[in-house]
């Protein structure tokens, strides 16, 4: 009866062990295991890897942001910070346990890290770093062939072409060469669809003006009557 009990306890401590080592290798392997995540709030239309995103969703380690016109989004990561994109934005990001690091294709990012967290930020025309010293809060422009570092807390470097400049709270600083033609273009697109606009209404108000001098019915595709006043 002893023999049987001891054996009994053996096999159940057996199983166990197994049940516990399945466990283990299943949080071992889950996405958020491997390093922290972040939570998304988002307004207007903003994709996560090519995928349409809800805000409240959880964003991980290299993932690309990217927000459309009049869209903004921005990824809270829990002991490391927060980062905002502007709209008209695409940035890469990535970041472990104390650090942010990411691309900035183009737009505006606003970065804000608790002190221990070191960044590291590149764009087509440098890289901006934080060191942990300190919180730190900066934004980053990329637009029109240039980036502009601008610091609000804390102390940032723009490093560009070997050049390393040193941004204090208050201050900002600019790397690559300007544009002009994309400026051009941007400010010309804007220009041609309130053209196209002015065009649009302009026809609509001669045709009705026209019509109410011909005392004639004007169509919009439903049965709309402009009847002329009486003399």
């Amino acid at each position: 009866m002893i023999r049987k009990n001891w054996g009994r306890k053996s096999i159940a401590a057996s199983l166990s062990v197994a049940v516990l080592s399945v466990y283990s290798m299943i949080a071992l392997a889950a996405p958020g295991a491997k390093g922290p995540s972040g939570e998304l709030l988002i307004s207007g239309q903003v994709t996560v890897n090519g995928q349409k995103a809800i805000s409240g969703g959880t964003v991980f380690s290299d993932s690309i942001i990217a927000t459309a016109d009049l869209s903004s989004a921005t990824v809270s990561i829990s002991k490391l910070g927060r980062i905002q994109l502007a709209p008209n934005s695409g940035l890469t990001l990535s970041f472990s346990h104390n650090a942010i690091t990411g691309i900035l294709d183009s737009g505006v990012a606003h970065v804000s890290t608790l002190a221990g967290v070191s960044v590291n930020l590149t764009t087509k025309d440098g890289a901006v770093v934080v060191d942990g010293s300190q919180a730190t809060s900066f934004s980053v422009t990329a637009k029109n062939g240039t980036t502009v570092v601008t610091t609000e807390a804390g102390l940032t470097e723009l490093r560009s072409g070997g050049a390393v400049k040193q941004i204090a709270a208050g201050e900002n600083a600019t790397a690559g060469t300007p544009n002009p033609q994309a400026k051009d273009q941007d400010e010309s697109l804007n220009g041609g669809r309130l053209a196209v606009l002015l065009i649009a209404v302009g026809g609509a108000v001669a045709a009705i003006f026209y019509a109410v001098r011909q005392n004639n019915d004007l169509n919009f595709g439903g049965t709309v009557n402009v009847i002329s006043p009486t003399k």
